[in-house]
């Protein structure tokens, strides 16, 4: 049985937040973005892939394939659905949110999900930009929200704009940020001030 991690208020609206490859559920950004959505009214519920919950128990494991994982994700949307009434939105940051992409639209045929969340989506690989992950964007029906850094390096705004996107997805660009929507110093913005503004877009989809 997959375990789920609720935080923020009871109610109807619902987000299933996967999280990236390489950190866990209750990693510092995902905490923080947790915290600002629950200010916003929104109920997120967490949960690990089996590769990330091993790693806590000091087994270390590849970071998998998403075609891997699919299975796993559909698990948890299953233990929300023993745990609640809601129809959520699914997303996740980074690698959470590819996957969440690859079966959005099955779950939301069947009238499991009422809309994606992506933040940080990794469009390629680093350093490959020509291995390109956009195949079944091209198509989603899904209503979706893409919050992506601006210089993010695994899809940058310039990249992005040259990309065959379904007009179901919808770029929230968050102004000089990298894959984890932080801008430089530089540029006059914080990390908060671009987390808290995917927050605000995420909360009016959820």
């Amino acid at each position: 049985m997959t375990s789920l991690l609720w935080t923020g208020p009871e109610g109807p609206r619902v987000l299933v937040l996967a999280h990236g490859a390489g950190a866990p559920m209750d990693s510092g950004w995902m905490e923080q973005f947790a915290t600002l959505l629950a200010e916003r009214g929104v109920r997120l519920a967490r949960f690990e892939f089996a590769y990330m919950a091993a790693r806590r128990a000091g087994v270390r494991r590849p970071n998998p394939r998403a075609e891997a994982v699919l299975d796993e994700y559909r698990e948890a949307l299953a233990q929300l659905r023993a745990e609640t009434d809601a129809v959520p939105v699914i997303g996740g940051k980074s690698f959470g949110g590819r996957v969440a992409s690859m079966i959005a639209d099955e779950q939301s045929a069947a009238g499991g999900i009422r809309g994606l969340v992506c933040l940080g989506y990794p469009f390629h690989p680093m350093g490959k930009p020509e291995q390109l992950r956009t195949a079944h964007l091209a198509h989603l029906e899904t209503p979706t929200l893409v919050c992506q850094g601006e210089r993010d390096i695994m899809g940058s705004r310039e990249e992005v704009a040259a990309y065959t996107l379904s007009p179901a997805i919808e770029l929230l660009w968050a102004p000089d940020g990298d894959h984890d929507l932080k801008p430089r110093k530089a540029s006059g913005r914080t990390l908060t001030d671009n987390l808290a503004a995917a927050a605000d877009a995420v909360a009016a989809r959820v």
